[in-house]
């Protein structure tokens, strides 16, 4: 609701009036330009404006995680960005996703500068942008929330998508956190996820559907067969719903026991998902 408030008291301009970006460009130079100018720049391919750092008695983790879908280690500052880039590298409609790519900057009341460097810059297959800031809902202080603000403002007026959010459901992060493990390329094997995206073209139970294509658990050779789906298959265009079936313990023998009964679909997004 705070956010919503602030947005509500901040003045319409037109697209890019008032704000600027500074950012490092691809070839590691520091950037500043009115955001009406560059915002047609490649920032999934900028570098971050700040370092992630971590120091003894640190309340917030940082760390990298390795975002299949790219290719890259992207970088995180807690446990909520973290579980946020595990959703978005399963959705199949995200190709690439930056760490804070920019400094947004503009003048508050009485022409006080203010910055902010949103957390995550999104880009989709289509080539539409989408900004994420990530906050625990009870956690926005009436300063984020009129920067969160001013940074929706800032994308609608160039056509980006803007989103703030918070934590994941547990039952769909522990889903994801297990499926995640299974996305580096090492998993891929391109004749076996042909199959199972042959034979889960209609929805249908997962242990049958993984049975029908080949050895569950990959006895004859290293590495299960269950995961395959969720590599470069991506786990978000076979899986109906992460949100109502939770592994049983973090092994795909565990997980595969208690999936079993749910049913696998080659439509559904991660996005579709959320939106449900």
């Amino acid at each position: 609701m705070a956010v919503q408030a602030a947005r509500a008291a901040v003045s319409p301009a037109r697209p890019g009036d008032g704000f600027e970006l500074a950012y490092v460009d691809g070839a590691g130079v520091r950037q500043r330009e009115p955001l009406g100018s560059c915002w047609s720049v490649s920032f999934e391919r900028a570098g971050a404006v700040r370092r992630f750092t971590s120091r003894q008695g640190q309340r917030s983790f940082s760390g990298l995680w390795f975002f299949a879908s790219s290719g890259e280690h992207v970088g995180f500052e807690s446990w909520l960005e973290r579980d946020r880039l595990m959703v978005l590298d399963a959705d199949p409609d995200v190709v690439a996703v930056a760490s804070q790519p920019f400094w947004l900057h503009w003048d508050g009341p009485e022409e006080r500068p203010l910055r902010h460097a949103p957390d995550f810059f999104v880009r989709r297959r289509d080539g539409s942008a989408v900004m994420i800031d990530v906050r625990a809902d009870d956690r926005i202080a009436p300063d984020d929330a009129v920067k969160f603000a001013a940074t929706a403002r800032a994308c609608e007026s160039v056509g980006w998508g803007y989103e703030r959010v918070g934590a994941l459901e547990p039952v769909l992060a522990a889903n994801l956190r297990w499926l995640s493990g299974y996305r580096h390329p090492r998993y891929y094997r391109p004749e076996e996820a042909g199959r199972l995206r042959r034979v889960f073209a209609r929805p249908t139970a997962l242990m049958e559907g993984v049975t029908a294509a080949g050895n569950p658990l990959g006895a004859e050779r290293p590495g299960p067969a269950l995961p395959h789906p969720c590599g470069r298959a991506r786990a978000g265009s076979l899986l109906r719903d992460l949100r109502r079936c939770r592994p049983a313990r973090p092994t795909p023998t565990g997980a595969a026991r208690s999936l079993k009964t749910r049913s696998w679909s080659p439509t559904s997004s991660i996005t579709q998902m959320r939106s449900s």
